[in-house]
């Protein structure tokens, strides 16, 4: 994530503010200049940017702005839609007539909002279903009821449905310990399901599958039993030498998808170290050191993002002692897991247009995966 600042007074802002501290404007995520921005009321309901040089850029609020105050991100002037590109992809919102589900309601179109930034940066922008009825994809918010009963997260036909009980920290700390997860959070559940999503998107010839089979394994083995298999008696025996997690060793799909959820971390984690301007210079020679990179805003390769990412880890684990929490990244990156990563980068590189390009519109799937 790139670093924010107002530009009316100058104040450092981050992405999900809706209003500068420091100066008082109200504030929004700018989608067509990818950064926010500093607005003024005009008077036909529009707003202004505020900032000295931003010229009379005219904008709407997003629908779930103005009405329930859950989003914070932009139309420009000329965009009739109501909705912003991410609000676009959420089909199903919880029931709004109890009060925490508003709350959750926000905390998952807050983490939404994190990947949809990311993935534009990839230049991996999903149509919504919205706008492409036939090959958009679609996010579904539920609970769990006695009429429907429990809500399973997953991924079918191009739609993501996610448990709102995954927004109650409470309830997800409480899975994270009984399933052994050492990271699961809500922008980790987004990352995996468009995962499985892009699988079903990109991995569709022979020639692709025979690639994919070659780094993860037949996807063909039966999903169910496997999960079934994983659930009764555990991850794969030494799973650390081939898996990026535990969960990843449950399926080849489960395999792809936990990567690819991986290598958004490093994406987003990287070009926020890159925009803070962070650099490691230690005291001994052989430890890991951080430099910036020349020209931050050239596509990066997947061996110079090693080469940083090791050192980040190691310095993000070290402050997260000195805290007295546990590590801030508990994976271990062992070489087939790097090969699989690698593979996710340059098909990234192969299917993206330029970062920032919008993606053509996607073809629904047929097959249900978790």
């Amino acid at each position: 994530m790139q670093t924010f600042h107002c530009d009316h007074c100058g104040h450092l802002v981050y992405f999900e503010n809706f209003r500068c501290d420091a100066c008082g404007h109200a504030l929004g995520y700018l989608t067509d200049v990818r950064t926010m921005g500093a607005l003024t009321p005009a008077a036909d309901g529009l707003w202004l940017r505020a900032g000295a040089g931003a010229g009379r850029s005219r904008y709407r609020q997003c629908h779930n702005h103005s009405a329930y105050n859950v989003c914070n991100w932009m139309l420009p002037e000329q965009d009739q839609h109501g909705l912003c590109e991410s609000c676009r992809l959420t089909e199903i919102i919880p029931a709004l007539g109890l009060p925490q589900n508003r709350t959750y309601w926000y905390r998952m179109e807050q983490a939404k909002r994190r990947l949809v930034y990311t993935l534009s940066t990839l230049g991996l922008r999903p149509v919504s279903r919205m706008d492409d009825p036939v090959n958009g994809l679609a996010f579904r918010f539920l609970a769990d009821s006695a009429q429907t009963g429990r809500v399973i997260t997953g991924h079918h036909s191009g739609i993501i449905t996610l448990n709102i009980a995954e927004a109650d920290d409470l309830m997800r700390e409480r899975a994270r310990s009984q399933l052994g997860e050492p990271y699961r959070t809500l922008l980790g559940h987004f990352r995996h399901e468009i995962g499985h999503y892009y699988w079903f998107r990109w991995f569709e010839t022979d020639e692709a599958l025979a690639a994919f089979r070659t780094q993860f394994g037949d996807e063909r083995a039966d999903y169910s039993a496997s999960l079934r298999c994983h659930y009764e008696q555990g991850p794969a025996p030494n799973w650390q030498q081939s898996f990026v997690s535990a969960y990843a060793s449950a399926h080849p799909w489960e395999d792809w998808a936990e990567t690819w959820a991986q290598y958004l971390h490093m994406v987003d984690a990287l070009e926020t170290v890159q925009a803070v301007g962070l650099e490691l210079t230690p005291l001994r020679m052989d430890d890991p050191t951080l430099e910036q990179r020349t020209h931050p805003g050239t596509v990066e390769s997947f061996d110079s993002m090693l080469e940083r990412w090791f050192p980040l880890s190691y310095v993000l684990n070290n402050l997260h002692r000195s805290l007295g929490m546990p590590d801030g990244y508990q994976f271990s990156l062992a070489a087939t897991v790097i090969d699989k990563l690698r593979f996710v980068h340059d098909l990234v590189q192969t299917r993206s247009p330029t970062p920032g390009a919008p993606e053509a519109g996607l073809r629904a799937v047929a097959r249900a995966t978790n």
